[in-house]
């Protein structure tokens, strides 16, 4: 059976990275960090700002250092960034970070297609990192991507998702994420993953990352409240996708998904007008419509104390 939505719930923005890293459009620094400013005016807490990857593969991240440099230690936020490799653990360090991100992948076609390894081999890296990042008093969020379907493997087994997080966690983490990166995942399929990983990990904060590809996103949402999970994962104006995943689409968006929270009474802590405000100015900087729904229709009257 599954639990009742939480009282609260942190929303993490990940929008300037998962949302920028598949757009054609280059964003100066400047941008970048303006639209960092205007999702913390909003509230938001959590803010993944970049990853630390190859710039000639994910070229939208060539500035990452610059933007970090401008808006870690801003009050009140938790600025995270992605880290695959060692390389990528140095500058997180270098950046000043307090907070990294990891992902290991669920299969190995996914793995070689995303960091040129393997799933193993992707654990095995987070072993060498996890007790350097905890000795460095940095909080660790590792995900697991494609855990509910790979574009190049098809289904994903419960048991392998499951393995492969008994092992992260044996090496030590402090938030456990599923990502469905390719929008293939149900609400009965979230319910069962995350309820299985709450037996496998027990007592681990669980997180989810979900992408609206095939309309979805916002049902897997709501589902993973009620699995257990306290911390969901959203882009601003539902930008995003994986370079490596072929047909990957857009995030939920934030502003839809804290609009949805709002009326099921579900503290975000975000205040909608300025997400809406946001996402327009989004649309400016972008030069182009985005999926999210939220900034496009009428206000609706706030939701009555219960």
């Amino acid at each position: 059976m599954t639990a009742q939505r939480p009282a609260s719930v942190t929303l993490v923005e990940v929008g300037p990275r998962d949302g920028l890293q598949n757009e054609s459009r280059l964003l100066s620094t400047d941008t970048k960090v303006e639209m960092i400013r205007r999702l913390a005016a909003a509230g938001l807490k959590r803010i993944e700002a970049a990853s630390f990857v190859n710039p000639t593969r994910v070229p939208q991240m060539a500035d990452a250092e610059a933007v970090l440099a401008r808006v870690v230690g801003m009050p009140g936020l938790g600025v995270s960034g992605l880290v695959l490799n060692e390389r990528g653990f140095e500058r997180a360090l270098a950046a000043g970070l307090r907070e990294i991100s990891f992902v290991a992948v669920a299969t190995d076609a996914m793995a070689a297609r995303n960091q040129g390894t393997t799933a193993r081999g992707l654990v095995e890296a987070w072993g060498r990192l996890a007790g350097r990042a905890q000795a460095a008093g940095l909080f660790r969020s590792v995900t697991i991507a494609v855990a509910f379907g790979c574009p190049f493997e098809g289904e994903v087994p419960l048991a392998r998702v499951i393995e492969i997080a008994r092992a992260l966690a044996e090496s030590g983490l402090d938030e456990i994420c599923l990502a469905d990166t390719i929008g293939v995942a149900t609400p009965a399929a979230v319910e069962a993953r995350f309820s299985a990983l709450a037996q496998a990990v027990p007592g681990l904060p669980m997180r989810a990352h979900f992408h609206n590809t095939r309309n979805t996103g916002y049902a897997n949402a709501d589902a993973a409240l009620r699995s257990g999970v306290t911390v969901l994962d959203a882009s601003l104006g539902g930008l995003g996708g994986c370079p490596f995943a072929p047909g990957a689409t857009g995030n939920i968006a934030t502003e839809d998904l804290a609009a949805m929270l709002e009326r099921d009474r579900v503290a975000t802590g975000v205040s909608l007008a300025a997400l809406t405000d946001a996402t327009r100015w989004l649309e400016a900087a972008m030069e182009r419509r985005l999926p999210a729904h939220g900034a496009h229709v009428s206000p609706w009257p706030a939701v009555p104390a219960a």
